[in-house]
């Protein structure tokens, strides 16, 4: 029997449809909602929390079209301990094939003091308790007759009075509650305190064992993952979170932290997921995407530096053997590979190894030379990047001559007109022009610059800005191209920016025929 086989399955619960949309300044329709859905699916998340269909029409649309078109995950719909709200559930999950409701209110003192001031729900505060008590009993029995699976939150639980909360647990499991889960609403309890909480749980509430503990927690200091794997230590058996760590205020538990840390540290704790991590990244970005918040550099597991290198003593463990300064693989998680980001910190082997992926094999003398060029253009720069080496590579090393030559251009266009562009360029030692027409010049000119080189370089980016000030400014283009995997920048300058643009087009097309040529040339030295 496999280890995996032998340690006991941890249910992981998304909520970014809920309570990850409710990050400030974000909003999703039932449509995005449903595109999320779907990579949820693929991530193979065990309950995906839709959204609360009482809240609004759009949401009771969003909840009814999950739970009718995605398979797999059990489709989770939120209320408060209200019997409109429970119905309304009821009513979106009728054509799920896994429904589950959940239903909850408030547990610590704070909640119920503050949020039922109303004399209708008790006068004083013990009045006011007892009634909450009932409010969440009457909710998990209605729940029950809309649904066989019913989670039950007690809101707070984590500043909640200890024995008031393992009675209103005791009560619900009692009334039907399937899963129970205790929340860290406001992200106030440390890791070591949340655990402890749910060790007493277990051992102090009847009837505990007929259901899952779930823990669902809040990062206002920054402790929601830690909280929520101290929970899992002592014996909780969902975690909830959501994408990229998405929610209210500071937001959620990020749910990708908690996958890779129960499956990096299995060893320790002792249980894994039936997520498909490989998803991780992809989800990462759709999310990030539809809700147009972007994911930090430096986040774990998904952030664009995770798996980036650039302290040289760093780059050279890590060339030398992977496990050095890596705990994870960056395909585990969905991307594609590490990356050994070209700084002044770099060092001589990640600069060599660099060179010699690009196609450049070097001498000691050589890679001396170049270290010195390098170091002197990385101190100016904050990222070297492989059309700077290649540079490096043309001035001190290797002469790569220009396969192409701009020789003449001419731009036709006009409010009324037809951009077109005719140009001359030399190709090795021939001559050979070419036009074309376009959206507009520029567009006009790479199209007939692309039509003479028969190249299938893609443009993935143009930028250009003023070098200088006034109307006789000297314009500074920069281009993006992209060839069978390999990027390259080329650059050019004008007081005519068609023509600069030209010349940076051309730049680009030179150093990609430069890494053609390199890449094909035999190994001169190991």
């Amino acid at each position: 029997m496999s280890e995996k086989a032998a340690s006991e399955k941890v249910a992981v619960f998304d909520t970014t449809l809920r309570d990850g949309e409710q990050a400030a300044g974000t909003r999703l329709g039932s449509r995005e909602k449903l595109i999320i859905a779907r990579q949820l699916a693929l991530l193979n998340v065990d309950v995906i929390e839709a959204g609360y269909p009482n809240s609004s029409p759009e949401d009771f649309e969003a909840v009814q079209l999950i739970g009718r078109e995605i398979q797999g995950p059990a489709i989770c719909a939120l209320s408060r301990a209200v019997p409109a709200d429970i119905e309304a559930c009821g009513k979106a999950l009728a054509q799920c094939k896994r429904p589950r409701i959940h239903t909850g209110i408030g547990a610590s003192d704070v909640h119920i003091g503050g949020k039922f001031r109303d004399d209708r729900y008790g006068k004083t505060l013990a009045e006011k308790k007892r009634k909450i008590l009932e409010m969440a009993v009457d909710a998990v029995r209605l729940a029950r007759q809309l649904a066989d699976d019913v989670e039950f939150y007690a809101e707070d639980a984590g500043r909640a009075d200890r024995a008031y909360l393992f009675e209103m647990i005791a009560s619900v499991i009692a009334a039907g509650a399937t899963v129970v889960n205790i929340p860290d609403t406001t992200g106030y309890t440390v890791p070591e305190q949340y655990g402890a909480l749910i060790r007493s749980l277990k051992e102090n509430v009847p009837g505990i064992e007929r259901t899952v503990i779930s823990v669902h927690c809040h990062d206002d200091l920054g402790m929601a993952v830690a909280n929520t794997l101290y929970g899992v230590l002592n014996g909780a058996r969902q975690v909830e979170g959501t994408i990229n760590g998405l929610g209210e205020r500071a937001g959620n538990a990020a749910l990708e932290e908690i996958v890779m840390a129960l499956r990096t540290r299995a060893d320790y704790f002792g249980v894994h997921t039936g997520v498909d991590t490989r998803e991780l990244y992809r989800s990462s970005r759709l999310v990030a995407d539809l809700l147009g918040v972007k994911v930090p550099p430096n986040k774990a597991v998904i952030g664009a530096n995770a798996f980036s290198h650039s302290s040289g003593i760093h780059v050279d463990g890590f060339l030398k053997q992977r496990e050095t300064y890596e705990i994870m693989r960056p395909e585990d998680v969905g991307m594609m590979e590490s990356r050994v980001v070209l700084t002044a910190r770099t060092g001589r082997h990640g600069l060599l190894d660099r060179l010699r992926k690009l196609g450049y094999p070097l001498s000691e003398q050589e890679l001396d030379q170049a270290y010195r060029r390098f170091l002197t253009v990385a101190d100016k720069k904050q990222e070297v990047f492989d059309e700077d080496l290649m540079a490096i590579m043309h001035d001190e090393i290797h002469a790569l001559p220009a396969t192409f030559e701009l020789q003449y251009l001419h731009i036709y266009s006009g409010t009324s007109a037809i951009p077109t562009a005719t140009v001359r360029l030399r190709v090795k030692d021939a001559t050979e022009e070419g036009a074309a027409i376009g959206d507009g010049p520029v567009d006009a000119l790479c199209r007939a610059i692309a039509q003479v080189t028969h190249t299938s370089a893609k443009l993935q980016r143009y930028e250009i800005h003023a070098v200088t000030s006034g109307t006789e400014a000297m314009g500074e283009v920069t281009v993006q191209l992209e060839e069978a995997g390999r990027k390259v920048v080329g650059r050019g300058a004008s007081t005519d920016v068609i023509e600069a643009s030209a010349k940076a087009y051309i730049d680009g097309l030179n150093k990609l025929a430069s890494l053609h040529a390199a890449v094909r040339a035999p190994s001169a030295a190991g």
